[in-house]
């Protein structure tokens, strides 16, 4: 195996900025530290999972050579998942090395997690770089909240959110609809966020990982989501963007923005600028598909120039647009819902 190149590093022969077959420019990574998770979410995954052996996970080493390559080749900003990534006990360190590649390339590292184990962490976190997380929270009911994540977690996941905002981080809270479990619950949502300052996205139920259960009943159209919430709070057009999928409208009466992920009814696959590294280094190129090349093997076989190579080879091969369907779900196990 050839020694691998100090991360970063690139080959004479590449353009270091990545644009995919369509004309679309990649620079937005989210970066997966570990496939477990302390909850169970009815949506996302069984209750029985088997999850892969710890020593497949792409080691500190690893992970910060993958990143900082990929941001010598054009990504910009960073997005740490799972999983539920404070699962992992390293990922305040991993976070700080991450964290070094700030004014280097990368604009922005960011975490979604589950909130649960936030509170421990959340100063570390800050001190490494993060400025912006998103909090996955479905309710704001705890027994509604034990139901839908097999875990009687809410006031950890509160004293979560609590403690990162008193560490200077800006909060947006991630809320799957679900028909017939929360979506009498939309507006009160929107209330919370705003009394407290958070933004807030509502995200359709994506058909991945291996639930063990029939959820078909339970989608709900982003857009029905919206209407909901605009009668009882004027929302207005936003100019404001991030590299995620949301599409925000402001409401001025909150002080607040709330975006609508809609991938099934309202599909955001054209204007694309996203790519997912899983927690054992295999680069997907969409949410929906099993398009994939393997950085793990590249970097141990070839270092920086596998690595080059590998990233070409995604270019070519990114799919136009995802393959889901409402009525015919397909299953991704490499994704979960909100994490990705």
């Amino acid at each position: 195996m050839n020694a691998p190149a100090a991360p970063g590093a690139l080959s004479d022969r590449h353009d270091p900025a990545l644009v995919d077959a369509f004309g679309r420019r990649i620079d937005y990574v989210r970066l997966s530290v570990t496939d477990r998770c302390d909850f169970r979410c009815r949506y996302c995954m069984g209750e029985d999972m088997r999850f892969m052996p710890r020593s497949r996970l792409m080691p500190p080493d690893m992970v910060e050579a993958v990143a900082a390559h990929m941001v010598a080749r054009g990504i910009r900003r960073i997005r740490l998942t799972g999983g539920e990534p404070l699962v992992r006990g390293d990922l305040p360190d991993l976070a700080a090395r991450l964290g070094r590649l700030l004014g280097q390339g990368l604009e922005e590292l960011t975490l979604t997690t589950n909130g649960a184990r936030l509170a421990g962490v959340a100063a570390r976190l800050a001190d490494a770089g993060i400025r912006r997380i998103n909090v996955s929270l479905d309710t704001l009911d705890p027994v509604r909240f034990a139901s839908i994540a097999r875990r009687d977690a809410l006031a950890d996941v509160l004293a979560g959110i609590a403690a990162a905002r008193a560490a200077g981080m800006r909060i947006k809270i991630n809320m799957v609809a679900l028909a017939g479990v929360n979506d009498d619950e939309f507006v009160a949502m929107a209330r919370w966020c705003g009394a407290d300052g958070h933004d807030l996205s509502i995200i359709e139920t994506m058909p991945l990982g291996d639930v063990a259960e029939d959820r078909s009943g339970r989608f709900l159209a982003a857009g029905e989501a919206r209407s909901r919430i605009a009668r009882e709070i004027e929302l207005v057009p936003s100019h404001h963007r991030t590299a995620g999928p949301s599409r925000y409208l402001d409401a001025p009466q909150l002080g607040i923005r709330i975006g609508f992920i809609s991938p099934l009814t309202e599909n955001f696959c054209a204007t694309c600028n996203r790519v997912r590294v899983t927690a054992e280094g295999r680069l997907y190129l969409c949410l929906g598909r099993d398009d994939s090349v393997d950085l793990r093997a590249a970097w141990e076989r070839d270092g920086a120039a596998g690595i080059d190579a590998a990233l070409d080879t995604a270019m070519r091969i990114k799919p136009r647009a995802h393959d889901f369907h409402i009525e015919r779900p397909a299953v991704a196990r490499h994704m979960s819902v909100t994490g990705g």
